[in-house]
C-alpha cells in the first residue's frame, strides 16, 4: 500500500479568482495557471463563455503547502463548514504572546475582505474564528 503524501484542498466558491486571490494574501501563495496555459486567462480564452472564470488554484511557492483550487459552484454558502483551514500565527506562543500575534494577523486580513467571527480563548489555548470574502469559516491558530 503506498501512503499518499500530496493533495490539494477544494473550495466550492462563487467567484473563483477572488476567493484564490484572497488566500494568496493571507498564506503567501500565488496563483498557479493550469498546465499547458501561461495563465488561467489564457486558458479561459479556450473555454466556451459560460466556463470562463470557473476554476482558479494557487500555490505555495516554496512547494510545501498544499494546492489550493477554488470552483465556481451556483449554490450559496448556507451552512457552516464540515472542513475548514487553521492558519497558524501563533504556534509556539502562548499567553498575552499568542493573542498579540493572533490579533495582529486578524488585523492584517479584516481589509482583504476577512469578517472576525469570535475569538476562543481560555488560560491553556486560543484562537481568531474567522470567515473569507465567501464567507467560508476559518481559524486564526
Amino acid at each position: 500500500m503506498s501512503t499518499i503524501r500530496r493533495f490539494q484542498v477544494t473550495f466550492d466558491c462563487a467567484e473563483p479568482e477572488r476567493v484564490a486571490r484572497f488566500w494568496c494574501e493571507v498564506l503567501g501563495y500565488v496563483v498557479s495557471p493550469p498546465k499547458g496555459f501561461a495563465t488561467w486567462d489564457e486558458y479561459d480564452r479556450t473555454r466556451p463563455p459560460e466556463d470562463r472564470g470557473s476554476w482558479c488554484a494557487c500555490v505555495d511557492p516554496a512547494g510545501e503547502g498544499p494546492r489550493l483550487f477554488f470552483q465556481r459552484v451556483p449554490e450559496g454558502k448556507t451552512v457552516k463548514n464540515r472542513v475548514h483551514l487553521d492558519v497558524r500565527v501563533g504556534t509556539g506562543l502562548t499567553g498575552t504572546e499568542r493573542l498579540a500575534a493572533l490579533e495582529a494577523e486578524c488585523a492584517r486580513l479584516l481589509p482583504l475582505g476577512a469578517t472576525r467571527v469570535e475569538l476562543l480563548a481560555d488560560e491553556y489555548d486560543s484562537c481568531i474564528v474567522m470567515r473569507d470574502v465567501e464567507g467560508n469559516e476559518f481559524c486564526l491558530d
